[in-house]
C-alpha cells in the first residue's frame, strides 16, 4: 500500500568561523517534521524531532523566526542520527512518495547527508520526492512559486498551529496535498482564483476588487 510522507526541515547556517566546512554545507537541520498519510490521503502518524547543530550556535534570526532556542536543540540527536530516525520512522516499503514544499528541503538532505552520512544513498530519495509547491503552480497556470501561506490562503485553509515550526508545517501541506486527489473538489474549492488566474467574464473586475492579493498573483504569473 502507497504511504505519503510529507516533510518540512527548519535550518541554521553554519557559523562562518567554519570555512572549510562551508565550502560543503551552508547550512544544518535544526528540526524535522512530518506527516504520514495512508493510502486515502487521511493522516495516520506523526514525526517530530529537534536536531543539535554541529558547527555554530543558533543565530538570533533563525529563533526569532522558529521560536526554536538553543535550549531546544542542546542534548537533542545530531543529523546523523536524527536523519536515520526519520528513515527507521518512514519504514523500508517501496511505495514510498515523499513531499514537500519546494526543493529546498530536499537539497538540504542530500548535501548534509553526503557530508555527514557519505554512506548513505540518496539517490533513495531522488525517486520518490516530490516537489509539491511546482504541482500546485502547474495545476493553477502560475510561472512562479507560490508560497506556503498564500497556496494555504488560496484554498481557504486558515494555518493551523504555528508557522515556521516543522511539523505544523508538514501538517498543513498535507492539507493541500489532500485537497489535490479530489478533483472536483479541488476545482470547487478553487474557483474563485482560477477565474481571477484565467478570466472569462466581465466579473473579473469586481473578483479583483474582493480578492486584491491573488491579482498580485496574477500579474507575477503574466510577468
Amino acid at each position: 500500500m502507497m504511504k505519503h510522507i510529507v516533510v518540512d526541515l527548519e535550518m541554521n547556517p553554519v557559523n562562518r568561523t567554519y570555512r572549510e566546512v562551508r565550502r560543503k554545507l551552508n547550512e544544518e537541520v535544526i528540526e524535522i517534521g512530518a506527516v504520514r498519510l495512508g493510502e486515502d490521503f487521511k493522516q495516520e502518524d506523526t514525526f517530530q524531532t529537534y536536531v543539535c547543530p554541529e558547527y555554530g550556535p543558533l543565530r538570533k534570526q533563525i529563533t526569532a523566526l522558529t521560536g526554536i532556542t538553543m535550549a531546544k536543540v542542546e542534548g537533542k540527536p545530531c543529523y546523523a542520527e536524527a536523519f536515520r530516525s526519520f528513515l527507521d520512522w518512514v519504514g523500508n516499503d517501496q511505495d514510498v512518495k515523499i513531499y514537500s514544499w519546494s526543493l529546498s528541503d530536499i537539497k538540504q538532505i542530500r548535501s548534509e547527508c553526503r557530508f555527514k552520512l557519505p554512506d548513505f544513498d540518496t539517490s533513495w530519495l531522488d525517486v520518490r520526492w516530490v516537489d509539491l509547491q511546482h504541482e500546485f503552480d502547474n495545476r493553477l497556470g502560475l510561472h512562479h512559486n507560490l508560497a506556503l501561506e498564500h497556496a494555504l490562503g488560496a484554498i481557504d485553509h486558515k494555518f493551523e498551529g504555528t508557522q515556521h515550526t516543522a511539523l505544523d508545517d508538514a501538517i498543513n501541506t498535507s492539507a493541500i496535498l489532500t485537497l489535490m486527489q479530489d478533483e472536483e473538489k479541488f476545482r470547487r474549492t478553487m474557483e474563485p482564483v482560477m477565474e481571477i488566474l484565467h478570466p472569462k467574464d466581465t466579473l473579473t473586475d469586481s473578483i479583483g476588487d474582493l480578492y486584491p492579493e491573488l491579482m498580485k498573483l496574477k500579474e507575477l504569473g503574466d510577468a
